[in-house]
């Protein structure tokens, strides 16, 4: 059997297991649009942690992130590994608690549900969903771009990007449709699991062929000495703030994870689960950036490839390359799942529902949500194949897009004062702001002292939503007490 089968069977073999669970939780799931999507409200503590952590290690973790640290040095741990654990595990408590108790009575699915009810307004909530879907489809590209990257790079180039991507592409939409949040959290379980191992592994593997920590170290400090010390190039203070900042309040703002603040099955599996998470980050993110610091001092290039391919290539016989490689399609495909899956509702609640058919039952909200999964990836299939650069922007920047969302719906969360136009102005603005620092300004950050646009702009949103609510008044329509007539455990 050639190297090139062996690898290829490698992971389809994975894919084929990741459909089979698929189809057990089809036998299991509801025809209902709340256990399509929320599993119906039912998660527990393990499955719940490692869905949200499979849905957020997408092929950045793998790729992004080595490639990162290969480039400028390992202090992005420190930024992913540290910061943005903690920040995310707060933000997770601050939001994520009162969107579960929201959400727990109220019914809602979605964020421009919760806001839309609020605020007794369609074009809100309508406006959300567009947001949402504005920044989430090209990142569901970048990680079918990932995956075709990756399987290409595996095989040397016998199985081409296109038919890398595709492939990825029509095992996701197989077991989605199936499969829904139920299928989707098993699986991700089965993929978190796979791909903290494999990490580890492929950690413990590389450093003995390189003669262990002090070795792979040593030769680090040999190529590039600045990379043992603290700061440096990119990592300036404001640099790595504005990171940390941004990805953690555009994570909890992320549909695929924003949703997961739904369905968990009781305040205390919420709390737990929020509790473990930085732990798990640590362990996942530590191996995979120092592997791609530790490549940097190594005689391989990989300036412009997916540096982990490179060094298992080199360092890992080919059956192991492809395991590891089948740990980055799962982390891949657990978030694009995730994000296919939050699509296709916000689609279908805030726009479809909300403007098209109002009257929409339950069981073809169910049916049009399974066809809309199997529109959104072919779609996004389809743009990988073209990467124009305006799309490829918008999907690198997403975090700091859905960053703008976060402080105008979290002030909402906690201070009844706000306004119908207060939080209109204050997304719009924010939104506006950060738009036109992406794609009209050239080194942005300069120009406000080293902080990247998406910190700035949370700001200027937070300012247009305290400012604009304190000189207007509440619609009629508006549910000023709805946040806070709640009944907590």
């Amino acid at each position: 059997m050639s190297e090139t089968m062996l690898q290829v069977g490698i992971v389809g073999g994975y894919l084929l297991l990741s459909l089979l669970v698929g189809l057990l939780a089809y036998r299991l799931t509801d025809r209902s649009a709340e256990d399509y999507y929320l599993a119906s409200r039912t998660l527990g503590t393990v499955v719940l942690l490692f869905t949200t952590f499979a849905t957020l290690l997408s092929a950045f973790t793998f790729f992004g992130g080595p490639n990162t640290a290969y480039a400028s040095g390992p202090e992005w741990i420190l930024v992913m590994g540290l910061m943005d654990g903690i920040l995310f595990a707060v933000l997770w408590y601050v939001v994520g608690y009162k969107q579960w108790l929201l959400g727990r009575e109220h019914g809602y699915v979605t964020l421009g549900e919760m806001l839309g009810d609020r605020f007794g307004s369609p074009l809100l909530r309508g406006l959300v969903a567009g947001i949402s879907l504005f920044w989430l489809f090209p990142y569901v590209m970048l990680q079918q771009v990932g995956a075709g990257t990756a399987l290409e790079a595996l095989t040397g180039g016998d199985l081409s990007y296109a038919m890398g991507a595709g492939l990825v592409t029509v095992f996701m939409i197989a077991y989605v449709v199936l499969a829904g949040m139920r299928g989707i959290a098993w699986t991700d379980t089965l993929q978190g699991v796979f791909m903290l191992v494999m990490v580890w592994v492929a950690l413990l593997w590389v450093l003995t062929e390189l003669g262990g920590v002090s070795s792979a170290t040593a030769r680090l400090a040999e190529s590039n000495p600045e990379f043992l010390s603290l700061g440096g190039g990119v990592y300036s203070p404001q640099w790595m703030l504005s990171q940390a900042i941004g990805i953690a309040f555009g994570v909890a703002m992320f549909p695929q994870v924003n949703q997961r603040f739904f369905v968990a099955g009781s305040k205390k599996v919420l709390k737990r689960t929020f509790s473990l998470w930085p732990i798990l980050v640590v362990l996942l993110f530590v191996p995979a950036f120092m592997l791609g610091a530790w490549a940097r001092g190594l005689p391989i290039d990989a300036a412009d490839q997916n540096v982990l391919s490179i060094l298992l290539a080199e360092y890992a016989p080919a059956w192991f390359a492809a395991l590891v490689i089948a740990g980055a399609m799962a982390a891949m495909m657990s978030s694009s799942d995730s994000m296919l899956l939050s699509g296709s509702s916000y689609f279908t609640r805030d726009l479809y529902r909300l403007f098209v058919n109002p009257d929409a039952s339950s069981s073809w909200e169910d049916t049009l949500g399974r066809i809309g999964v199997a529109i959104f990836a072919i779609a996004a299939f389809v743009a990988s194949l073209y990467s124009p650069k305006a799309i490829t922007t918008i999907g690198s920047t997403a975090f700091g897009g859905f960053a703008q969302l976060a402080l105008p719906v979290i002030v909402a969360l906690y201070w009844p004062r706000v306004t119908r136009t207060g939080i209109v102005v204050g997304i719009v603005g924010s939104q506006s702001f950060y738009l036109i620092n992406v794609f009209l300004v050239e080194n942005a950050a300069a120009l406000y002292g080293g902080w990247l646009p998406m910190v700035v702009g949370m700001l200027v949103g937070l300012v247009l939503t305290v400012s604009a609510s304190a000189v207007t008044s509440p619609a009629p329509d508006e549910e000023t007490n709805l946040y806070f007539d709640l009944h907590a455990d």
